[in-house]
């Protein structure tokens, strides 16, 4: 009887071992995840963004540099899909000058070029392989580049004067914040292939 209750107590220990050890593994994991991303971000030019964007995808991102700027892509794909979206709604709505209404529609045309182009760098991303990794960093690298001068076009067609304020606003706020995931996207994407350049060498 005591021999069965002390091999009870020593079964108790152990599962409340692994359960406590579990809990410990499970809160070192997500820091470290949460960690590399904090420390990428630091080399954005918008870190803070770039971290408020990306931390919710720590779990998928864990400590890969290659999963964290397909995160980084996907997140300025979906802004840029939503933005776009936006945009051609507002190009419809009553009371635009004949310049605005133009802008706008200039405006939508190149986000769906600048989404093209992402979507693009994302599948290519997909198809690394060590023997055309340069080739595909500089594929990513000039879709992405693209698509920022495709936000800025965009922002810069609504820099005339005559100008709806409120509209100029609306449009640059939601501009920027695409700009700024893009420009993050492309920080990560050069680092991603200057890690990759020096573990070769």
């Amino acid at each position: 009887m005591a021999g069965s209750a002390s091999k009870s107590f020593t079964l108790i220990l152990l599962a409340m071992s692994f359960y406590f050890n579990s809990i410990s593994a499970a809160r070192v994991a997500p820091k470290s995840s949460t960690e590399f991303i904090r420390t990428s971000c630091s080399t954005t030019t918008y870190p803070k963004l770039c971290y408020n964007s990306l931390s919710s995808h720590s779990s998928t991102i864990q400590t890969s540099p290659k999963l964290l700027v397909n995160e980084a892509l996907h997140v300025t794909l979906s802004s840029a899909k939503s933005t776009s979206v936006k945009m051609s709604s507002l190009s419809h709505s009553h009371g635009l000058k004949p310049r605005e209404v133009s802008a706008m529609k200039d405006c939508v045309e190149v986000l769906r070029d600048a989404v093209t182009e992402i979507r693009k760098s994302i599948d290519e991303l997909g198809h690394d392989k060590q023997s055309d990794f340069r080739l595909m960093i500089n594929n990513v690298q000039t879709w992405v580049s693209a698509a920022m001068t495709d936000e800025s076009t965009c922002s810069d067609g609504f820099e005339e004067t005559g100008m709806n304020g409120n509209l100029k606003t609306a449009v640059r706020e939601r501009i920027v914040h695409i700009a700024q995931l893009t420009s993050n996207a492309l920080a990560l994407i050069n680092n991603y292939g200057v890690l990759h350049d020096e573990r070769i060498f």
